[in-house]
C-alpha cells in the first residue's frame, strides 16, 4: 500500500515556508549579498565592489535588514578609520546551498531561449 500523495503546495498558504524564504532574502539585492558572504567575511567596499549596480544607501539598507534577520553578522572595530566586517551567521551560512541553487537555475536560465536578457555580461566587460 502506498502512502498518499502530498500536495507540496498545500503548505503556501499566508505564511508558508516558501513566504517566510522570500521575506529573509527577497528583494533585489540580499541574495547577491548573501552570495558573496558565502565565500566568507567581506568589508562594506568590498561587497560594494562586488556589487557595483548596488547604491551606498541600498547596500546599508539590505545589511541591516538581514542583520536583524540575524542572517548576517556586522562585527565593528573600534579603529580610526573604523573597519566594519561582515559574515554570515550560523543561521545565514544554512543559505549556502539554496543559493549555490539559485545560481546554477541562473546559469541554465541565462542560456534558455525565453531568457529575454534579464542577465548577462555586464557592459564594461563587453
Amino acid at each position: 500500500m502506498t502512502a498518499p500523495r502530498r500536495d507540496i503546495h498545500a503548505d503556501c498558504h499566508f505564511g508558508c515556508p516558501v513566504e517566510a524564504t522570500l521575506a529573509v532574502i527577497g528583494g533585489r539585492w540580499k541574495a547577491v549579498i548573501l552570495f558573496h558572504l558565502v565565500d566568507g567575511t567581506k568589508r562594506f567596499n568590498e561587497l560594494r565592489r562586488l556589487c557595483p549596480d548596488v547604491t551606498q544607501r541600498m547596500m546599508t539598507l539590505q545589511l541591516r535588514e538581514l542583520e536583524a534577520d540575524g542572517i548576517v553578522h556586522r562585527e565593528v572595530y573600534p579603529e580610526v578609520p573604523p573597519r566594519v566586517e561582515y559574515s554570515l551567521t550560523e543561521l545565514g551560512a544554512t543559505l549556502g546551498p539554496l543559493l549555490t541553487a539559485m545560481r546554477a537555475w541562473g546559469v541554465d536560465y541565462a542560456a534558455h531561449p525565453s531568457a529575454r536578457g534579464v542577465i548577462g555580461p555586464r557592459p564594461e566587460a563587453v
